[in-house]
């Protein structure tokens, strides 16, 4: 074997080759895909961060993005065209207004130790609201705390960024932009939300969830 034709086996495809596998890579996955991971798959010698920032910039102005979700990438339908996909989307289950609300006191306060959401909420928070939390895979436990007792914290998880189309949760909106929107002032719509289950902790003191920002 030449000299030359030793040399081929170990050059990287070009980066427009690169961009291919990438772009065939996340159109498969149903989920994000780690730049780590995307380096493991491709042949050796190929940068998949720049292939993702060539495709990334390619895709600007389509009708569907390549889009950062925590540390990992994915190719996702342009916010502004979300209205056209309604019709495919199903609602599998609704969550209560306990898990709504300890779902937000998650986000914006992570990591936070079940005591404190209690605290920011109000009342008690059922196992049954934590545990369809963490099966639908939107908040998972995070480091304990250096305090008595060791208290296990929650964060939001990548599903849960991915889901609500942001990169991280510091992209969550501001409390103005929320009171602006209303979502402050009123309960959620009745129809996103079910009645508690006997036994699930209720609604009560949603109207003191954010109380500490209150001036």
């Amino acid at each position: 074997m030449s000299d030359d034709n030793t040399q081929s086996l170990f050059e990287a495809p070009a980066l427009s080759e690169q961009e291919r596998m990438v772009e065939a890579v996340l159109f498969a996955s149903p989920n994000p895909v780690s730049v780590a991971d995307l380096n493991a798959r491709m042949p050796h010698g190929c940068d998949a961060a720049v292939a993702l920032d060539q495709l990334r910039n390619r895709y600007v102005g389509r009708g569907v993005q390549v889009v950062k979700v925590g540390d990992a990438w994915a190719i996702r339908t342009a916010p502004d065209l979300g209205f056209l996909m309604q019709k495919e989307t199903v609602e599998l289950r609704k969550l209560s207004r306990a898990a709504i609300e300890t779902l937000a006191i998650v986000a914006y306060h992570q990591p936070v130790t079940r005591a404190e959401i209690e605290e920011i909420r109000g009342v008690s928070v059922s196992r049954g609201t934590i545990d369809q939390l963490l099966e639908m895979e939107w908040i998972r436990l995070g480091r304990r705390r250096m305090t008595p007792g060791r208290p296990v914290t929650f964060v939001v998880t990548q599903g849960f960024l991915d889901h609500f189309a942001l990169e991280t949760a510091r992209d969550l909106p501001g409390l103005k932009e929320l009171r602006a929107a209303g979502l402050l002032e009123n309960r959620p719509a009745p129809d996103l939300v079910r009645d508690p289950e006997p036994g699930e902790d209720d609604d009560t003191g949603q109207d003191d969830m954010f109380d500490q920002d209150k001036t």
